[in-house]
């Protein structure tokens, strides 16, 4: 590892790991066993995808988006000792919430989890006349308390930032409108406590489709960003509209540390596209969708679980220096 890049958080030596396969020269390549998380592993579910994953204990813990075979939208919380295997609660995750109309489920899916000491923040595509940005936090991954929302309808996204910035909560999202919007740029906000929401900032835009396809028509915040010396390294999706349907690949970007608002690189080469039979196979074709990331600073190994065709989890490694090196040196900013 470049010995001058400094990545913050804690060390993390027992995370999922797979060498990268001999021969190749890719900077993310994925896991041999993939999926890591069938559709069916629960006797309800549909698939199970798009989901939040970090360390807890001696291990890992998540909060996973398993749509059921009445195809409703449900998050549930489950544990893993070696992040591969999991352990998924098939009773639906049920929130404590002060306020009972915002508390009312409606549905929920695409969640995220931010530590931020040590309260674990979820934050979730929430049904609300619409949809928008839950926000909830638990410590124990079994009972979590809802916030209210972050934002008014229609919002997707929600990514927060794993420490406050400039004193504040930080969150990105995706504004949008009640379906699958053929538009989407990436802002940035913050909030004093966690209820009202401000400082909105313009973070990306799709690229033109002539400098970056893959990233044309829409873009959304992955996993929760990871601070390092060279700025705030986001994973974030991008969509193609082909001839065919939308496309779903991620690619990365640098964001600066004190005002993440501001682009200092961004990849116009993917990282990952559809490409494997799960990823171009399933409910929604030809998705590969980023929603959560485990990195340990010391070695710089990186670990995205990803969605796949809407219907398993996948799981693609890569080194931290490697891709900031990747993003700086393919930069379209």
């Amino acid at each position: 590892m470049d010995k001058q890049l400094q990545i913050s958080g804690e060390p993390l030596p027992n995370m999922p790991w797979e060498e990268r396969p001999a021969g190749s020269t890719a900077v993310m390549w994925r896991y041999s066993a993939n999926p890591v998380i069938p559709g069916d592993l629960l006797p309800t579910s549909n698939s199970i995808f798009n989901s939040a994953v970090v360390p807890f204990g001696d291990g890992f813990a998540g909060v996973f988006r398993c749509d059921d075979t009445n195809r409703r939208m449900r998050l549930h919380a489950g544990f893993s000792k070696d992040g591969l295997r999991w352990d998924i609660d098939p009773r639906p995750l049920a929130f404590e919430c002060e306020d009972r109309e915002i508390g009312e489920w409606v549905y929920g899916y695409d969640p995220r989890v931010c530590r931020i000491g040590e309260r674990y923040y979820v934050t979730w595509c929430n049904g609300y006349h619409g949809p928008t940005i839950g926000v909830a936090w638990t410590e124990d991954f079994r009972t979590f308390h809802q916030l209210e929302n972050a934002f008014l309808p229609y919002n997707r996204n929600g990514v927060m930032f794993p420490r406050k910035i400039n004193g504040r909560f930080a969150m990105l999202s995706r504004p949008s409108d009640t379906g699958h919007t053929a538009f989407g740029d990436i802002f940035y906000s913050e909030s004093p406590d966690l209820e009202f929401w401000g400082r909105h900032r313009h973070v990306m835009s799709p690229a033109p489709f002539e400098v970056s396809a893959w990233q044309c028509l829409k873009i959304g915040a992955g996993p929760v960003p990871i601070e390092t010396s060279e700025g705030w390294l986001l994973i974030y999706h991008g969509v193609l509209r082909s001839c065919n349907g939308y496309v779903y690949a991620f690619g990365s970007a640098l964001l600066d540390l004190e005002e993440p608002w501001k682009v200092t690189a961004r990849s116009g080469p993917y990282l990952i596209s559809p490409r494997e039979l799960y990823e171009r196979a399933g409910d929604v074709p030809n998705v590969t969708f980023p929603c959560a990331a485990l990195h340990d600073p010391q070695t710089g190994r990186i670990a995205v679980y990803y969605g796949c065709a809407d219907t398993v989890t996948g799981l693609a490694f890569g080194h931290i220096p490697e891709i900031i090196a990747f993003t700086k040196e393919n930069s379209i900013v």
